[in-house]
């Protein structure tokens, strides 16, 4: 995709002067994003057993899509669950934050984001951010319980004999969403439970689509007590790998009482975007710490050159003195 497309025509400034990847690397699922001065790749897998065996064949498909070589790659920068594991020794990298990266990569798509609800497989958070810099300013984290979280979801899916991409949807069928109440992710299950056995007992053919609208307003309760603690303001964007399920949006919006702003990509690749524009960056300082050592190499090299010419005069009239001598 190319980034006027998301942007618009302006200059966008986050634009890398080499290509540069970030890597997402999550509980569940991970994501990658590969940047050039005018396009933007991204791709998505199941996260496997090993983190680096993942981040190298997020690397391979994204350099199969741009049609880059391995050596054109200027940086790259991990985030999330599964960051602490990646390592190179032909790529030059770091390891950024996840909460770090999924505020620059809203912010990098709309910098007017103040407040972020990043739902993941393992947890929830909610981020408040300064608009000027795309800097995290304060968060508070749900990751003690699987309530809120992308977990909790593929849990209900699984119980309603649905696929977790079905789950929205069929959420958003809803006439009646069930109140489930406990906020224990066990005792969640058996209210769930007993829920389907008795719409099945009594034939109700909206019973299962009412159960997956009360998860997910379940889920979204438990998300917004976050943000009671940061507050909420505008512009307000959803991040993370539960971002694509409309179920979500949905619930999340009418309890908050406010929309979320709408994104040209996925957010579920916020999280990469922003690893891949810090990718950038580290790759600028390096760019310009290199410039600044050849500078002051050369500054040496001249500030020393008529000393050293000084210095070649008087040997040299030292052996013509003792020559004559």
């Amino acid at each position: 995709m190319k980034i006027s497309d998301i942007v618009g025509s302006g200059p966008w400034p986050y634009a890398p002067a080499d290509p540069v990847v970030g890597f997402d690397i999550g509980s569940r699922g991970s994501k990658g994003v590969l940047l050039t001065q005018d396009s933007i790749y991204t791709t998505f897998i199941p996260t496997g057993l090993y983190m680096q065996e993942t981040a190298d064949e997020l690397l391979t498909r994204l350099l199969r899509d741009s049609g880059l070589k391995r050596r054109d790659i200027a940086f790259v920068v991990g985030t999330g669950y599964g960051r602490i594991s990646l390592a190179y020794t032909d790529l030059p990298y770091q390891v950024v934050t996840e909460i770090t990266c999924h505020a620059m990569g809203a912010h990098s798509l709309n910098p007017r984001t103040r407040t972020i609800i990043d739902i993941g497989g393992q947890d929830s958070k909610a981020i408040k951010i300064d608009p000027a810099t795309g800097k995290v300013v304060e968060f508070v984290m749900n990751d003690k319980c699987a309530a809120g979280t992308g977990r909790f979801l593929e849990k209900a899916a699984v119980l309603l004999g649905l696929d977790l991409h079905e789950l929205g949807p069929v959420a958003l069928e809803a006439n009646d969403p069930a109140m489930i109440s406990s906020q224990c992710v066990v005792f969640a299950e058996s209210e769930m439970i007993s829920l389907r056995a008795r719409g099945e007992r009594h034939k109700d053919g909206a019973a299962r689509a009412n159960i997956a609208a009360g998860i997910h307003f379940a889920t979204a309760r438990r998300v917004k007590s976050l943000l009671g603690r940061i507050g909420t303001e505008p512009d307000l964007v959803f991040t993370g790998g539960v971002a694509n399920n409309p179920g979500m949006w949905h619930a999340l919006e009418t309890l908050i009482g406010a929309k979320f702003a709408r994104s040209p990509i996925d957010m579920i690749y916020a999280g990469a975007l922003g690893a891949a524009v810090h990718a950038a960056r580290h790759h600028a300082a390096a760019l310009a710490a290199g410039t600044a050592r050849r500078a002051a190499r050369a500054q040496a090299r001249t500030t020393a050159s008529p000393a050293r010419k000084a210095a070649a005069r008087a040997t040299a009239g030292r052996k013509t003195a003792a020559a004559h001598s």
